[in-house]
């Protein structure tokens, strides 16, 4: 059977590299499941978890980036940030989120701009909150 070659990186980090049978990531126009032989396509990526199976199920919460799906199944995705489920903990996610809910109210009287850059940090901690929550149970495969 054939694989995709998945490479997830950040700025800091290589996050994820490794075979994968399928992909399913959020971009700005929807959810997205990549296979092996998908079309060559860039996509933006928006703020969620990203699914991934093969010889062991995963889970990451991934921020905005660019996915890259190449013409010989390789998919490369670069994102701003990327957390395997393995590297959140609830309690540190659920405080993020609050501050960053609390934010997102201050940010209201500051200016579109503002507003804008708080919705995006919710967006974010919103991810990360959903990817703790269900990432309890899963590992992620081979890591860097």
């Amino acid at each position: 059977m054939q694989k995709i070659s998945l490479k997830v990186v950040t700025p800091e980090r290589i996050v994820f590299e490794d075979t994968v049978d399928s992909l399913s990531v959020m971009t700005e126009t929807g959810e997205l499941t990549i296979l092996p032989n998908h079309v060559p396509l860039v996509a933006l990526l928006k703020a969620g978890e990203m699914r991934f199976t093969g010889s062991e199920n995963a889970l990451l919460a991934v921020s905005t980036g660019v996915l890259e799906v190449r013409s010989n199944s390789e998919v490369i995705v670069l994102a701003d940030t990327a957390e395997r489920s393995d590297e959140l903990t609830l309690e540190q996610v659920e405080g993020a989120k609050k501050l960053a809910e609390q934010r997102l109210q201050e940010a209201r009287e500051k200016g579109d701009v503002a507003y804008a850059d708080a919705l995006v940090h919710l967006e974010r901690e919103l991810a990360r909150y959903k990817v703790a929550k269900k990432g309890k149970y899963r590992d992620v495969g081979k890591v860097r």
